[in-house]
């Protein structure tokens, strides 16, 4: 696993990190005698391309890793997509990234790669769709200058090609922005435009500097984000930055997740995550000294259900777990249940589990599921 442990984007490979060895954890204390274990190798790559792809060269070169699974970030894996395809005689197969990006869907790498979460393009659709429905037309963009942003920023510029609208204004920023950077002359282009809703393709530090600048200038129109921003660590900088200025900053956002809230204790599956999760002391990570994890966040839950899906590909390999059956073995796994409300479905040619996506805005200082879009209806 290559992820960002440090850095102005750490808090999402060390969430990610502690929902999947949390379950495995879990998994390796039960399988008994005969079973397989399951190790994590984790590697810090900063949300760095090049790092991520010397660490990807050493996992499949000197480790002889069984799989790269639990990486996180477009720009990052898609860096190292050439490596499947260079290696294709070792069998060396991408599980369950955190990224919704499409490069890792379609060809000529797609048949490499097993994702579980919905994608971007599914993620943009829906909130572009609910803003439309709820009479907000013109859309602007704000995103990330690199493969992530770009990815999300076409996203959402086809779900508005099916209205036959178009992004009306867009602005951009480079990579590993900080909650410190000022973004008033993003959000000024974005006003002048007159945007009525904007989605941010971002982390959660730039998203939560952009909210702050916008709100400062009076600009209150609805913000969106996607899964990638990390909607816990985003509210956490809003809420302190609202306790020291005593301005709300939580009003009016909505964010797009690929897993339902850890708070829908009527879901089998979040009752399970916050079950191991509230017992779980925590992996050694290579991490920002002075961390503080989080008992339960959306980051860790979808950790957490990959990890039970890579249990699920080990089981069903039985006797004979080898790289070389992951394919066969992926593709065979149809109608799973993880107790989440939707079954996880792959087969041939279908490389992607989930497509369901969650809306959510925040209400009692935690994002909860939307129920109603009437309150941005324009």
């Amino acid at each position: 696993m290559s992820a960002a442990f440090t850095g102005a984007n750490g808090e999402l490979g060390i969430e990610y990190y502690r929902g999947l060895t949390a379950y495995l954890e879990y998994r390796n204390a039960r399988v008994g005698e005969n079973g397989w274990t399951i190790k994590v190798k984790p590697a810090n790559d900063g949300y760095n391309p090049g790092p991520c792809f010397q660490n990807t060269v050493s996992f499949i070169l000197d480790d002889d890793v069984f799989a790269l699974a639990a990486y996180v970030g477009t720009p990052t894996t898609s860096r190292i997509l050439p490596l499947l395809q260079k290696f294709e005689d070792r069998h060396v197969y991408m599980l369950f990234p955190f990224t919704g990006a499409q490069p890792l869907r379609a060809d000529p790498f797609g048949e490499y790669v097993f994702n579980l979460r919905a994608s971007y393009f599914d993620e943009t659709s829906a909130l572009v769709d609910n803003l439309v429905a709820a009479g907000r037309s013109r859309i602007a963009v704000f995103y990330q200058l690199d493969a992530y942003g770009r990815n999300g920023w076409d996203g959402v510029r086809r779900a508005l090609n099916r209205y036959d609208l178009g992004i009306v204004a867009e602005a951009a920023y480079r990579r590993g922005a900080t909650f410190a950077q000022d973004f008033t002359v993003e959000v000024r282009h974005l006003m002048k435009a007159d945007a009525d809703a904007i989605v941010v393709i971002g982390t959660y530090a730039s998203q939560a500097a952009f909210i702050r600048d916008a709100r400062n200038l009076g600009y209150d129109v609805p913000i969106a984000g996607v899964s990638f921003t990390d909607s816990d660590k985003m509210l956490t900088l809003l809420k302190e930055e609202s306790e020291r200025t005593g301005r709300d900053y939580t009003v009016d956002l909505i964010q797009s997740q690929v897993v339902p809230s850890y708070e829908e204790n009527d879901l089998p599956g979040v009752r399970f995550y916050r079950e191991v999760m509230a017992g779980y002391e925590g992996a050694t990570v290579p991490s920002d000294a002075g961390y503080a994890p989080r008992r339960y966040s959306f980051v860790s839950f979808e950790g957490f259900l990959n990890g039970i899906l890579l249990g699920e590909l080990v089981d069903r390999m039985g006797d004979a777990p080898s790289p070389a059956r992951i394919p066969e073995v992926m593709e065979s796994i149809r109608d799973l249940d993880l107790g989440i409300g939707v079954d996880v479905r792959f087969g041939p040619g279908r490389h992607q589990g989930l497509d369901q996506v969650y809306m959510t805005t925040v209400e009692d200082g935690h994002f909860r599921a939307i129920e109603n879009w009437e309150r941005w209806r324009r």
